[in-house]
């Protein structure tokens, strides 16, 4: 995969997606969730997120009470020390990790800690749950992010010209 290339695509394509997104709006809730699950199953039958792990290096979960307590327990630390070793506070009170790339990203792109991950990564990039009106505007930044995103955001604009 050529992250370079995808990132000066979907960077080239900012503007229209902005309007593109605002037409989305438009389209019946149940209709854009079966456009979005579609789409979604045909990136992911050809694109492996082994390859890419672009959101794993350039974005960041956001954790909650849960995930904290889960990571802590599988990494034998406290929740408190977990807290202070990864995370930080941001604009919104959440919890997110303190840099980017993940530090449970190896050199392979493997998440060393895949089954205990945030709730947030097992997600990631909520193109295939429902109610996809709702977070339009996510999925509109995640065109920049994950290269599954901007194909099937490439597929929709075919389908809704």
């Amino acid at each position: 995969m050529d992250l370079e290339a995808f990132k000066k695509q979907s960077s080239s394509n900012k503007a229209e997606n902005k309007k593109f997104f605002k037409r989305l709006k438009r389209v019946p809730p149940k209709k854009l969730d079966k456009s979005f699950h579609t789409e979604h199953n045909k990136a992911f039958s050809c694109i492996d997120c082994l390859q890419c792990a672009n959101c794993c290096k350039t974005t960041g979960p956001l954790f909650t009470d849960r995930d904290i307590k889960r990571l802590a327990k599988y990494l034998s630390l406290k929740p408190q020390v977990f807290i202070e070793t990864y995370l930080r506070l941001d604009e919104e009170n959440d919890y997110v990790l303190k840099s980017v790339p993940c530090p449970f990203l190896g050199d392979d792109n493997y998440c060393s800690v895949y089954e205990h991950r945030p709730k947030a990564c097992r997600e990631y990039p909520h193109t295939d749950r429902d109610k996809m009106f709702q977070i339009l505007e996510l999925t509109r930044k995640n065109t920049t992010v994950c290269p599954a995103v901007h194909q099937i955001t490439e597929a929709l604009k075919q389908e809704y010209k």
